[in-house]
């Protein structure tokens, strides 16, 4: 269970680690918003084949995450590579503060739960729980005060050559669009669907139409034949025209 705090000062909303989809440790300052409810959509989508620096969107809310493989620990339990760093910020705090505040929980859990002697694959749900005051804390500092908001940019400057490539590759380009590129592809194929839909109906009104302007000039037609049977009739005698004919 998340641990809360009925401060709302603080823009950062909800934060947790997690191996794999088992949550070690997390806080919520923000029970209301209902963003502790995002790890658990987020968890399953993460690949730790390679580690991961990410962005995705959330309403008015982003959510960013950093997510380790076996390959970011050497020499430590094959387990740590299964880390995952995740904090919930409104969204006009941008994504320095955030990943900034992650790169520091991280070398906080790291150095509080040694990855060379804790196996995470065998801790239970929340076994990491008296983390979640450190959590807290950070929450609350990085998200409010203005030290805490040059550290968190002091430590994404430090780790800048190391993630260069992944944050101007991924984050980016998902901070700006997240999974509205997926709902863009999505609202696409639906629109092109929409335009093909509208020829075939387009075609099908014009034969309808076409059907329609030949039965009324058949029946135009008609209408001026009988006109000009009964004009005629009128004079040369009906029904037979007796007088005009024979």
């Amino acid at each position: 269970m998340a641990s809360s705090s009925s401060s709302s000062a603080t823009p950062l909303l909800y934060s947790c680690i997690a191996y794999r989809t088992t949550i070690l440790a997390e806080h919520t300052t923000s029970p209301a918003s209902g963003t502790s409810s995002l790890a658990s959509l987020i968890l399953p989508k993460i690949d730790h084949e390679t580690s991961q620096k990410l962005t995705y969107t959330h309403n008015q809310n982003f959510v960013h995450y950093i997510a380790d493989a076996p390959s970011d620990h050497p020499g430590a339990d094959p387990s740590a590579g299964g880390l995952t760093y995740m904090v919930v910020a409104r969204a006009d705090l941008g994504r320095r503060v955030p990943f900034g505040y992650l790169f520091e929980i991280k070398k906080r859990f790291l150095s509080a739960y040694d990855p060379q002697n804790t196996d995470f694959a065998n801790l239970p749900p929340y076994g990491t729980a008296n983390f979640n005051t450190q959590l807290k804390s950070l929450m609350v500092e990085y998200g409010t005060t203005q030290g805490g908001k040059e550290n968190a940019i002091g430590n994404v400057q430090n780790e800048i050559e190391s993630v260069r490539g992944i944050m101007t590759e991924n984050i980016e380009r998902v901070l700006e669009r997240g999974e509205r590129i997926d709902l863009l592809i999505d609202k696409t194929d639906r629109l092109g669907g929409s335009a093909h839909d509208f020829r075939v109906r387009s075609r099908s009104l014009r034969r309808t139409m076409w059907w329609k302007n030949v039965k009324l000039m058949i029946l135009l037609a008609l209408v001026v034949v009988f006109l000009i049977y009964l004009f005629v009739g009128f004079g040369c005698g009906l029904p037979g025209w007796s007088k005009c004919v024979g």
